[in-house]
């Protein structure tokens, strides 16, 4: 478990913040973050003040303790490092209970200031950038928010595309899940959205197509929902091109392997990242090792897949 209570002792008397910045060499303000979030017990009551203080004596920390399933990374420096992420593995825990995430890896080979960069889906596999400090954490984030650091996906999805083509739908956020359970949907009212793609290669048995997805902004399941709209879904996606009731299902985490292999048209969502390109003192383009094109042999059928495409 990543999420971990041990018990320390304190030497002698001094405000909460600053053990715990003595005893896991933080920096203040994620030593108050812990505190605040009353991961610093005595004798069993949680204390929420930073400046609180504490006695010489026993107490006992909740906090994130790296455990390694020991994948290593994929490229690595002295600033940051890239992984290849499986399909159906977090970026970051989502609770306490999270029984394993990439952070683990993070953390585990660069320590505790080291943190993921950006967002990748769960269901989605491929290239995740990480920092190993934390002005490389800032600097990243940043070019992230700039746009300056390019992103390249490989998608399988359903039915044949000869052409190159771009969509730039606004992407709004979904606040009524009655209907349909897109997390995002395609509406003039939305942020702006663009994503180049040009097809690799026709499966003419599967009847899918093998894409390069280029998006030029980040938005929340952007490659997701503009395929989606044009009518060519991602296959194995367990929220858009499925439907109502096989995303409830997958959401509540109810759909079987198989009915989930049927219903969405693979068994996990044939979305990789594949390539980073971006600028960190020299010019670097990193490209996953992964043979995505290999792994339409999760792809089912075309004749037993059943999802709604419209």
């Amino acid at each position: 478990m990543p999420f971990v209570k041990e018990k320390f002792h304190v030497k002698h008397t001094m405000p909460a913040f600053l053990f715990i910045m003595r005893q896991f060499e933080f920096t203040q303000a994620q030593a108050q973050r812990l505190v605040c979030k009353g991961r610093l017990l005595i004798e069993g009551e949680s204390i929420f003040n930073p400046g609180t203080k504490i006695d010489a004596g026993e107490v006992e920390v909740v906090y994130f303790k790296a455990d390694s399933r020991g994948k290593k990374p994929l490229f690595s420096n002295r600033d940051f490092m890239v992984f290849e992420k499986p399909s159906g593995v977090l970026v970051h825990p989502n609770t306490m209970a999270t029984p394993y995430s990439m952070l683990d890896e993070i953390r585990h080979t660069s320590g505790d200031h080291a943190n993921a960069v950006h967002r990748i889906d769960m269901e989605t596999s491929g290239l995740l950038l990480a920092s190993k400090h934390k002005k490389a954490e800032h600097h990243l984030k940043n070019a992230f928010e700039i746009k300056t650091i390019r992103k390249s996906y490989l998608a399988w999805v359903d039915g044949k595309i000869n052409e190159p083509f771009s969509v730039s739908e606004k992407i709004k956020i979904n606040n009524d899940y009655s209907k349909v359970k897109h997390k995002v949907f395609i509406s003039k009212e939305g942020k702006t959205a663009h994503t180049d793609f040009r097809p690799l290669r026709y499966d003419k048995t599967l009847d899918t197509t093998l894409l390069a997805c280029y998006p030029l902004t980040g938005r929340t399941h952007q490659i997701r929902v503009h395929l989606f709209h044009v009518k060519h879904p991602i296959l194995g996606d367990p929220i858009y091109g499925t439907t109502f009731h096989a995303a409830n299902s997958y959401l509540e985490d109810k759909l079987s392997e198989e009915e989930r292999f049927v219903e969405t048209g693979a068994h996990r969502l044939m979305l990789h990242a594949h390539t980073l390109s971006f600028t960190y003192g020299n010019r670097f383009f990193i490209e996953s090792k992964s043979d995505f094109e290999k792994m339409s042999g999760l792809i089912c059928p075309k004749e037993v897949r059943r999802f709604n495409r419209f």
